[in-house]
């Protein structure tokens, strides 16, 4: 599958986001300068880099679970959950329980170390 190069700067800036820590579609649409929250969504959904991108760290900006490999419900939001809580990320009334883990401004997280997106049709 070809990677474009708006997957990829997406990827990319979403390997800022360490353990432990989510972000929100609008964060990285901000970040990136791209006005669609839903064009985030479209390149996570593709992600082929999984897990080094980690596309389960990426919350709706209401602090809900959003979505998870095209699914907003059922077992792909299950798997989201559990990948959210082997980091001690846990959600309580179908919210963010610890609203501080999340990252709404990207710029202030360090920068990924080493490019890793190789392959996969990335656009160098």
């Amino acid at each position: 599958m070809a990677v474009t190069e708006f997957q990829h700067r997406v990827y990319e800036a979403l390997r800022r986001v360490p353990r432990g820590r989510v972000t929100t579609y609008k964060a990285l649409a901000d970040f990136l300068g791209c006005g669609s929250c839903r064009a985030i969504g479209q390149a996570l959904r593709r992600n082929p880099f999984a897990p080094k991108v980690p596309c389960h760290r990426v919350i709706a900006s209401d602090l809900r679970i959003g979505g998870f490999a095209g699914a907003t419900s059922g077992a792909e939001i299950a798997r989201k959950r559990r990948l959210l809580a082997s980091e001690g990320v846990r959600f309580r009334n179908e919210r963010l329980a610890e609203p501080r883990r999340c990252l709404a401004d990207l710029s202030l997280a360090p920068a990924a170390c080493g490019p890793v997106l190789r392959g996969a049709g990335v656009p160098r």
